[in-house]
């Protein structure tokens, strides 16, 4: 790898692909970046390094076969500069984070100025996603974009009902999908990363995007987004553990709670970050949820898990919980204030290592259920934009409540 780099030189341009097993995806998304790179930058010496995480099904060999050979044939000039191709597996603790350690070390080896990150399962990623995501940090002086989509109303509720309002409300920047997966960031952010002793723990795992994200915030890097139309990508496993995921992300998020404390114990209201790119709305697959089964398993919890939530809730806010499972469903609705509530005292018992962290959590599963049950069916007849003003309204009320959560933090 050394020898290779050495042979390269030097870069304005470094883009990441992370992958495992994406051979089926990998192929499109390393020509839409050609195809940006040579539209876009044809000026600037660009690197794509794909940094594998052991993939058994050829994804690497895909990398290396897939280029836009004749670029005229799709309306583009020749670059002036060629763009290197790195392919190789990383050792380390198996993970999206350690993918991306190798990727920054890359940037800082080649003196970067520029860095992308993308999944390697995107179908949705055209050429025009590397310009969204490069060129505010190369010619706009920003250090962080975060990545702006259109998702249907039913979608990313995880970020829509806890990261996202609680993420504004910590740091005071509006980054609307602070985990989106596609980033772009500058050559001096990538250096400071690297500087984090982070690499041995969960954030190497799983936790990355919520990492890069606050990280870029809290240390007062210059952030923006960009708004590049729908993701569409490899649907999840149906049959994935949702609670493993809610620990995945609710995890690294109170763990950067306890890192950047002192940060966000002084930050009063949020402002929006500037947005680039032309939004738009484009059509979206269908998201069905069975709202039924979701309540049973909210009432549940109550049986299962009542004494638990007790203690972390308190009477008060537990009584009122016991008051919902008690609701027919078609009555049935968890309001605001409540569920900004027990986000806040959960984060309030991961702060006080009230019990094991990964019991902990998954012990909220059932109620980040009820509350996303109960937006389903209070949005089902809502047009996207309703949908929207209902996430802002619970947005809001996390700012309210913030004083809560400082003073029993302190």
């Amino acid at each position: 790898m050394r020898e290779h780099l050495e042979r390269i030189g030097n870069a304005d341009i470094v883009i990441g692909i992370p992958s495992f097993n994406n051979a089926r995806t990998i192929g499109h998304v390393v020509r839409a970046i050609h195809a940006g790179l040579a539209k876009y930058f044809p000026e600037h010496k660009a690197v794509i390094v794909n940094s594998d995480g052991g993939s058994t099904d050829g994804t690497m060999d895909v990398v290396h076969n897939s280029s836009i050979e004749d670029f005229n044939s799709i309306l583009l000039h020749h670059r002036v500069e060629p763009v290197s191709k790195i392919a190789f597996p990383y050792s380390g603790i198996p993970g999206k984070g350690s993918a991306f350690r190798t990727i920054f070390e890359i940037a800082e080896v080649l003196g970067a100025k520029a860095c992308a990150v993308f999944d390697s399962d995107l179908r949705s990623i055209t050429p025009e996603w590397v310009e969204l995501l490069v060129t505010p940090i190369l010619k706009g002086g920003y250090d962080y974009v975060s990545p702006l989509y259109h998702r249907h109303k039913f979608d990313g509720t995880i970020t829509n009902s806890i990261v996202y309002p609680l993420t504004r409300t910590l740091y005071g920047k509006r980054v609307r999908q602070p985990i989106g997966g596609d980033f772009g960031f500058s050559g001096s952010l990538a250096q400071f990363y690297l500087t984090k002793d982070v690499w041995q723990t969960d954030v190497a795992r799983f936790g990355i995007d919520i990492w890069m994200t606050t990280t870029a915030i809290a240390n007062g890097f210059k952030v923006t987004q960009s708004f590049l139309g729908a993701k569409i990508h490899d649907a999840k496993d149906p049959g994935a553990d949702l609670s493993s995921m809610l620990y995945q992300v609710v995890s690294a998020t109170f763990e950067l709670m306890e890192t950047y404390a002192e940060v966000w114990l002084q930050v009063h209201g949020t402002e929006p970050v500037p947005t680039f790119g032309f939004e738009y709305t484009v059509g979206l697959e269908p998201v069905n949820v069975n709202t039924a089964r979701m309540l049973n398993t909210f009432r549940e919890g109550i049986r299962n898990l009542g004494d638990i939530w007790l203690d972390i809730l308190g009477a008060g806010d537990f009584g009122e919980i016991e008051r919902l499972g008690a609701l027919p469903d078609s009555e049935f609705h968890f309001p605001a204030g409540l569920w900004v509530q027990v986000v806040y005292d959960y984060a309030l018992a991961y702060h006080k290592r009230k019990m094991p962290v990964e019991h902990l959590i998954k012990s909220m599963t059932p109620l980040y259920i009820g509350k996303t049950a109960s937006f389903i069916l209070q949005a089902k007849d809502m047009g996207q934009m309703e949908a929207d003003a209902e996430i802002e309204k619970l947005c809001q009320e996390f700012e309210n409540r913030k004083h809560y959560l400082v003073t029993n933090w302190k």
